[in-house]
């Protein structure tokens, strides 16, 4: 399969293209029917003469190229409208009726909120110009009418305010929000590739969008929101997210916190704060991409904290002497994972009110994970004479010295 993309230098188009690549390249295995032999980037910097080859060429076209902040308000529609048009007829002129992907905007709607604007009739107008293709040549067409796209690699102060805050969090910069209860519908880039590829494969989400004010199914619409129907005329992608501009703020300073803090946020399996973390440090300068812990020292060694969580506890490393005993005490609920990465250890265990010790050699030759259970005093013991022992530790639960629940009782006794 070869494929063409319009707008290939964009924001969407980069992130699509370098992931086509992927598959091409079979670095992305996850889409095993999809095989594709070349990837036709298309932007400004390119020849009508080339698109006219590649369009003889293409079996599926992403027609992503599209202008949303001009200058001239009239530029909208020769850019949304007109280059499509010309799109369009350079397919017909070959007899290509290969799959053609048009990126909409859901301002296509004209309803709620985004009233009647230039950019939303020309979309509008693109959108029609594509199915009138459909129906005069037979070819497959998908109009996705997108809300607002973020993600890594979008343009700060252009027409993202998510990458805006982004932006300026992450650099430090003054920021303002003009109303911090206004609640947006957020497409993450990476899931929208995944639908590009559903696409590809042929097996789109398609949708409607029922009129303001229409009721369908007990449920009433309001000409924005799609209706999921498998023989719907548009289509759209299923994951996105709702979020209002104050808690974008909220979360993107404990982002930026966290170095401090060392808490990382409630980042949950396919979350909106998983996925606007991610987009988050895309925007970190170079100064801030390392970040300096604080390691205490003594003469046995030292003990880094280094990331603590909200409600899975914390991890630390600990870097023990040649010689060198640590630990040495045990706690009534508190348990942790010793994981030796380096060096030769001993672990002892013994379980509080009994003589029985249990013991483990540790090492970074062979990685193992050792419970330190609860009501047992435990230590870890250097055995080299030459080098130190690093080890990983994990505790179910952040430190708190308020409340530190650790005793110290020596594990053999004396």
């Amino acid at each position: 399969m070869n494929v063409l993309v319009t707008g290939a230098a964009g924001f969407f188009g980069r992130n699509l293209v370098e992931n086509l690549k992927n598959i091409r390249d079979s670095k992305n295995r996850m889409h095993p029917a999809l095989r594709i032999n070349e990837v036709y980037e298309y932007d400004l910097n390119n020849s009508l003469e080339q698109l006219d080859e590649w369009c003889a060429k293409a079996d599926f076209v992403f027609n992503i190229a599209g202008v949303n902040r001009p200058k001239d308000p009239a530029d909208y529609k020769r850019g949304n409208f007109g280059f499509a048009s010309q799109l369009l007829d350079i397919l017909k002129k070959h007899r290509n009726t290969c799959p053609v992907m048009l990126s909409s905007s859901i301002q296509a709607t004209l309803s709620g909120r985004f009233g009647v604007s230039e950019y939303g009739l020309s979309k509008k107008e693109g959108e029609d110009l594509f199915f009138e293709y459909a129906e005069k040549t037979g070819a497959t067409v998908y109009v996705y009418r997108l809300p607002n796209l973020v993600g890594k690699w979008i343009r700060p102060n252009y027409n993202s305010a998510v990458a805006t805050f982004c932006n300026s969090i992450a650099n430090d910069l003054p920021i303002h929000i003009s109303d911090p209860n206004l609640e947006l519908e957020l497409l993450f880039i990476d899931d929208l590739v995944e639908e590009m590829f559903e696409a590809m494969e042929g097996h789109p989400h398609r949708c409607n969008y029922p009129m303001a004010g229409e009721t369908v199914g007990g449920v009433q619409y309001d000409g924005v929101t799609p209706l999921w129907t498998a023989e719907g005329k548009y289509c759209g992608a299923t994951v996105t997210h709702k979020a209002s501009l104050g808690y974008i703020v909220e979360c993107l300073h404990a982002f930026h916190d966290q170095p401090k803090t060392l808490f990382m946020p409630r980042i949950a399996s396919n979350s909106f704060e998983k996925k606007l973390y991610s987009m988050y440090l895309s925007y970190l300068p170079k100064e801030k991409i390392v970040v300096d812990l604080k390691m205490h020292c003594d003469d046995r060694g030292s003990f880094t904290e280094l990331i603590k969580t909200i409600d899975h506890g914390q991890f630390s490393v600990n870097i023990s002497k040649p010689g060198v005993t640590k630990g040495e005490h045990w706690h009534n609920s508190k348990w942790e994972f010793f994981i030796v990465v380096s060096g030769e250890g001993l672990i002892q265990e013994r379980k509080i009110a009994t003589d029985e010790v249990l013991e483990f050699r540790v090492s970074g030759k062979k990685i193992q994970a050792v419970h330190m259970l609860p009501g047992y005093t435990h230590n870890i013991i250097n055995l080299s004479k030459t080098e130190d022992l690093v080890t990983l530790m994990w505790a179910n639960e952040v430190f708190n010295p308020q409340s530190p629940d650790t005793f110290f009782e020596p594990v053999v006794k004396r």
